[in-house]
Parts: structure tokens; sequence; C-alpha cells
């Protein structure tokens, strides 16, 4: 008989890889999806569309976390989990059959989106939880450590997968989360069971609504505020963008005020008085904010400079990014398990200490090297990051959840990825903007010494003009930003060049040389910023104390592998005591 701990790490492995082929397979068929709906990906009003279908789905999962969480705790944590599979397959059929067309079919991108957004923070919220509820605590870093690495493992893969379904039909790109969600819905129905400690409650309305609307209104504001607003290159004088985030973080501090004062609130605020769970989750989102835009900075590198360099079509280089970034992923692939199983020995304070001293390090490393860098030098640096993340991921999840009473695992594993969630949001609104910052004051005169330098003075007043960005998302999209540019331009204007200066701007290398003075003083910054963050988070997990057991969870019962009951208190595994620290 298959021991029931190893069918609930399937069940919520399938879960996670779907959520994550799903997340890289949108990024490289971004392309194929606008050409399929018929439209322009690189028009002003489009641009608000690629930011919604990419950080959409991270804004709805992020505000209905801890809100499934609670719940889960109330009804059922496999109950909530099983829905999450139907959901995400429901969206993921929809997103298929999109009918609409042009700016119609880009907004039901949106909405379908949402729906498979809905369907991952039931799983999210869920997953870890059952985890918990299923191993020992002496083996939860371990199955923690797998779940990441087949969550990981399905990001290559839908790298992969978007290259190819892409070119045969945008549709399929959809599509390839039908039967994995199918299949992971049937396997959870039919060998999922409740082991959790379950605990009937009153439902905080006050605070469910108070934060998940804060929530909406902070994250839907640092999207607008990546968006051109008048004559600005980015949104954050907008008025709006600057009431919403008043507005979202005004209700943010009402929830606090509820939360202390309801007797059954949605979030349990005692909890962070335990400092396992506060430092790992603080430590958690400063890692999230140092990593999530940053890796999106890199891609961008990537392909708007260093693939086109070396030869790669403008066509090819989304997929080939993925590809030149796999040594990242190998080294959280290699570090994942192990780091997880260590941690359930030795406990995660010196494991993620360590994890969040390397990336910080490779961050610095990062921030040193020129534009046109040795391919092999900067493998070895993003694999160390990925050394470092591996580290750092399964011990801190095992930590948190270990930390806390059976009875709160659903809230407080909706709230560590909430705060995840809520903190790559916020990282890509950070890095986003210091790009499009500086690209929009060195831009300009990086162009026109470029134009000059091949006889193409005379579209200077008009290229210095355009959206520095608008050529850098091509690059991104996988399009040609040379012939972005150009379209702009009256056809009477770019007859007058010579055929020499046409091919000149044409080349792989012109943008790229033109692009990289401005763009990598801002890569510099960001690429510091996540060091400072990543050290912050080192110094976070140092402070977390020695490792903590939460004595309800010592003494709650629960399904040994061969599924019947043990107490912890007399279980010869257990080699602490209730509630003390080793």
């Amino acid at each position: 008989m298959v021991q029931y701990k190893w069918i609930a790490l399937s069940n919520t492995s399938i879960g996670v890889m779907m959520a994550s082929v799903n997340s890289t397979i949108i990024m490289i068929s971004l392309p194929a999806i606008f050409k399929g709906i018929g439209i322009n990906p690189l028009a002003p009003q489009s641009f608000a569309y690629l930011l919604w279908i990419l950080m959409g789905y991270n804004i709805v999962t992020a505000t209905l976390l801890v809100t499934f969480g609670r719940l889960s705790d109330i009804y059922g944590r496999v109950r909530l989990f099983n829905y999450g599979f139907a959901v995400f397959t429901a969206g993921s059929i929809l997103l298929f059959l999109t009918p609409g067309r042009g700016n119609t079919a880009a907004i039901e991108l949106i909405v379908f989106r949402v729906i498979q957004g809905i369907g991952a923070a039931f799983l999210f919220s869920n997953s870890t939880a059952i985890l918990t509820d299923s191993f020992p605590y002496n083996e939860r870093g371990k199955a923690l450590g797998i779940n990441q690495v087949i969550g990981l493992s399905g990001s290559f893969l839908g790298l992969i997968l978007g290259g190819i379904l892409a070119v045969i039909n945008w549709r399929y790109v959809f599509l390839v989360s039908v039967p994995i969600g199918a299949f992971g819905t049937a396997w959870s129905f039919m060998k999922l069971r409740e082991t959790g400690n379950l605990r009937y409650d009153r439902i905080d309305i006050a605070g469910n609504s108070l934060f998940a609307a804060s929530l909406t209104l902070i994250l839907i504001a640092i999207t607008y505020g990546l968006m051109p607003y008048g004559g600005a290159p980015t949104g954050w004088s907008d008025p709006y963008v600057l009431m919403a985030l008043f507005v979202g973080f005004a209700m943010l501090g009402a929830f606090i005020f509820v939360e202390l004062l309801v007797s059954s609130p949605m979030f349990n605020l005692a909890l962070f008085r335990i400092r396992s769970f506060a430092l790992g989750n603080l430590s958690a989102l400063a890692s999230a904010i140092a990593r999530g835009g940053v890796m999106f900075m890199l891609i961008i590198f990537l392909q708007g400079i260093w693939l086109p360099i070396h030869g790669y079509s403008y066509s090819s280089v989304p997929f080939w990014a993925g590809v030149y970034m796999i040594p990242m992923t190998a080294g959280f692939l290699i570090m994942g398990p192990i780091s997880g199983t260590l941690s359930d020995r030795f406990g995660a304070r010196g494991l993620a200490t360590a994890g969040m001293s390397i990336v910080a390090v490779t961050f610095v490393l990062l921030a040193s090297l020129p534009f046109n860098f040795y391919y092999p030098e900067f493998a070895a640096m993003i694999f160390l990051m990925g050394i470092g993340n591996g580290m750092f991921a399964a011990p801190n999840t095992s930590s948190i959840m270990n930390s806390v009473p059976p009875e709160v695992r659903g809230v407080s594993s909706g709230m560590r990825s909430t705060l995840q969630n809520a903190g790559m949001t916020v990282s890509m609104g950070i890095f986003f903007t210091i790009v499009i910052v500086s690209l929009s004051t060195r831009m300009p005169s990086t162009l026109s010494s470029a134009l000059s330098s091949v006889g193409a003075g005379v579209l200077i007043p008009y290229l210095t003009k355009l959206p520095p960005t608008s050529a850098l998302f091509a690059a991104f999209l996988g399009y040609d930003p040379v012939h972005t540019m150009l379209s702009y331009l009256p056809p009477t204007l770019i007859s007058s060049l010579s055929h020499s200066t046409i091919a000149a701007m044409e080349s792989h290398t012109w943008f790229p040389y033109a692009l990289a003075p401005a763009l990598m003083g801002s890569l510099s910054v960001s690429f510091y910023i996540g060091a400072i963050l990543s050290a912050f988070a080192a110094l976070l997990s140092a402070f977390r104390g020695k490792r903590f057991i939460n004595p309800e969870a010592m003494k709650h019962a629960e399904f040994s592998d061969d599924m019947v009951l043990k107490s912890k208190d007399s279980s010869t595994n257990v080699p602490l005591s209730p509630g003390k620290r080793a």
C-alpha cells in the first residue's frame, strides 16, 4: 500500500507543476497570443493588456490566499484544494476557447486568467498545509523541497512547451494545462483525505473584505504606476494611483485594527508573536521582493542585448533566454531537496541564512558584469544564485509551518503565500520603474549618438521622442525593435535614408549597443537593491532563533505512514520536548 504522505505529495506537486507550467508558457507565448487574437502588442494601449495578462493573475491570487486559507481551516483543506484544481482547469478551458478578437479578446484573456488565479489561490493556500498535515515534522523539509523542485521543473517545462506549441497554434498554449488539471482533479478527489485538525468558527466578513480590498488597491496601483501618465514615463504621479495607494494602506491599517477587536479574526495577529513565524515570513517577503522583478530584468537583458549581439534572431530570443537561464534552475533543483532534508535534522536558521547570504553576494557579482559578458561566468553566477535560493526556500517554509498550531495551518500557509506573491508584484513595480526612468532619461542621448554614427541623424528628432520602452518591450516580446521604431515614422522619411544606413540599423548589434549604456546603469542599481534586500533576509533568518516546534503541533496526533494514529509525544522519532528549542 502506498503511504498516504506520498499520495499527498504527488497531489500537491501536480498542482504546483500545473501553475508553474502555466506561468512560463504564457510569458514565452505572448507574441503568438497577441498575433492570434489580432492585436498589436506594441501599440500604446496594448501595454496595459500586457501588464494585466502578466500581473493580473498574481494580483488575484495574492488577495485571496489568506481568505481561502482561513476557510480551509474551517471547512477542510482538502475540499478547497480540490476546488482549486477544478477552477484552474475551467479557466484553462475558457482561455483555449477565447471567442473574441482584438481588444475584446484581450479583455477576455484577462478575465479568464483571473479565473485561473482564483483556482491557483485555492491550490497555493492549501498545498503547504496539506503537506504539513501529512508528513511528520522531521520530514516536512524534505517534502517541501521536493514539492518546490517539481514546481521549478514545471517552469522549465513551460518554456519548452511554449516554444513548441506557440508555433503551431496559440490556443494550445492554454490547452496544455487541461489534461494536467483534469488528472489532478480526479486524483485529488479520489485519493486525498482530510487529516488536519479543523475547527468550525464564524467567518470574519469585515476582516476578509478589508484585507482583500486593501491588497487589491495597492497591487492595482503598482500595476498602473508602470504605465505612462501624461508626459511622464510612469504613472506614479497619477492622482488615481496615489489615491489607490493611500486608500489601500489605510484599509490595511483598518484591517489590523478590526482583527485586534473581533472574537473570530480572519487572521490571528498573535501568530506574529512567534519568532520563527514572524521572521520566517518577513525574510520570505524580502527575498521575494529581491528576486521577483530582477528575474525579469535578467531576461530583458538577455533578450534585448546579449542574445542579439551573439547572433540570435529577435523571434527566437524569448525561448533562448529561458534556455540560458537553466543554470539557475539547476542550482535550485540540486539544493532544494538537500536543504529541505538537512533542515529536518538541523533546523532552518543556518541553511536559510547561508542561502540568502549567497544570493546577496551573487547580486553584487552580477552588478559587476559588462553587457557583453562571458557566458560561463554568467552561468556560474546564476547557478550560485539558484543554490542560494534552494538553500533558503524549503527550510524557511518548513520553519514557518512547524511553528504554528495545527488548526491554523491553512491561514498560515495563505499568509506565507500572500506575502510571497505580493512581494513578487511589488518587486516588478520597483525594478520596472527603475528601468523605465533610466531609459527615459538616458536613452535619448545614447540613441542620438548611435543614429549619428550610422548617418541617420535626420531621425534623431523623431526617434528620441518615442517611448523608449516600446523598443525594449519589443525585444522582450520577440519583435525586431528597429522595425518597431521605424514603423512610427513617415514612409517619406524612411525613403530618404541610404540602404547602407538602414542595413546598419537593422543589424543584430546596432540596437543592443545603443541600448546597453542606458540599460546597464539601471540593472546595476536593481542588482544592488536585490543584494541589500537579500542581506536583510539573511539577517532576519539569523535572528529567527533555534529550531522550534509548536507545542500544539507536538501534541497533535497525525497519521503515520501506515495510516495508524500515533501520538507525537510517545514517538521515538521526536527528540524534542514539546515547545522547547534545540
